[in-house]
């Protein structure tokens, strides 16, 4: 594996009224150990910008607008803490603000693409992200988790990571069945699973399970593989992404043929 998409939610990122800085900063040493000892080129996909603004204006997320203005104010102060930590380690990043329509288009996603490649050549991490401010209707509908699928593909990468506020995919919801068992490996996603409610756990996030499903679906089927594990405790992700063991955490495999 050598291209790495990495998506973290706004579950993880945000920890009450604040930005949980200790999960960004703990987020970064992962990324820098996978890119100094590993020699991965990563991609990192990261929500949060909507609840980084909600800690410095108290807004009503229910409003279109309201949204957009937190995530123009958010936005820059993720990236301020992104580009500080990434510092302490010697690396460098770079912000990229997409819509449905940079992967849609042939100019335009051939354009992206190009932009991406630069960076990655350069040893620059390119942190990824919808433009919440300008996408009406990406954020009433869009989600990181889709976005994080369309880069893997797009941008050629060996597999799709999501850090999240769940540590996989279990046989039934957890929080109601103290028996629910994890899937380590999941080889097909059925299309009931890809059709039930979104269920999203934070009130900044926009997903839930389901989204995290038709990711790993979009991907699985283009052949990459899919890793899901938690974002809160990223001792399943060292272990998996940086050891090669495969503990815990859900693994979505790649559809070959």
């Amino acid at each position: 594996m050598k291209r790495l998409v990495i998506k973290v939610g706004s579950a993880v990122l945000r920890e009450d009224s604040v930005l949980a800085v200790d999960r960004l900063n703990n987020l970064v040493d992962l990324i820098a150990k996978l890119k100094n000892e590993k020699g991965y080129e990563i991609i990192l996909v990261s929500s949060g910008a909507v609840a980084a603004g909600n800690t410095v204006l108290n807004l009503d997320r229910i409003e279109v607008l309201n949204r957009q203005v937190l995530a123009a104010i958010g936005q820059p102060l993720l990236m301020k803490h992104y580009k500080r930590r990434f510092r302490e380690h010697n690396l460098k990043c770079a912000q990229m603000l997409l819509v449905e329509e940079d992967f849609d288009s042939r100019k335009r996603s051939a354009n992206a693409k190009g932009v991406m490649e630069i960076l990655l050549k350069n040893n620059i991490i390119p942190i990824l992200n919808e433009n919440d401010v300008i996408a009406n209707q990406e954020l009433l509908i869009g989600d990181n988790d889709q976005l994080a699928a369309r880069a893997a593909y797009f941008f050629d990468a060996d597999m799709l990571a999501i850090l999240s506020d769940i540590d996989g995919l279990y046989d039934s919801n957890p929080h109601e069945n103290l028996n629910a068992k994890m899937r380590k490996i999941v080889e097909k996603i059925k299309e009931y699973e890809l059709e039930m409610k979104h269920t999203p756990n934070s009130e900044f996030a926009t997903g839930g399970i389901v989204t995290k499903l038709k990711a790993a679906d979009y991907v699985m089927k283009r052949g990459i593989p899919m890793y899901l594990t938690s974002g809160f405790d990223l001792t399943n992700a060292y272990d998996f992404l940086v050891e090669e063991n495969h503990k815990s955490g859900t693994l979505f495999k790649a559809i070959k043929g």
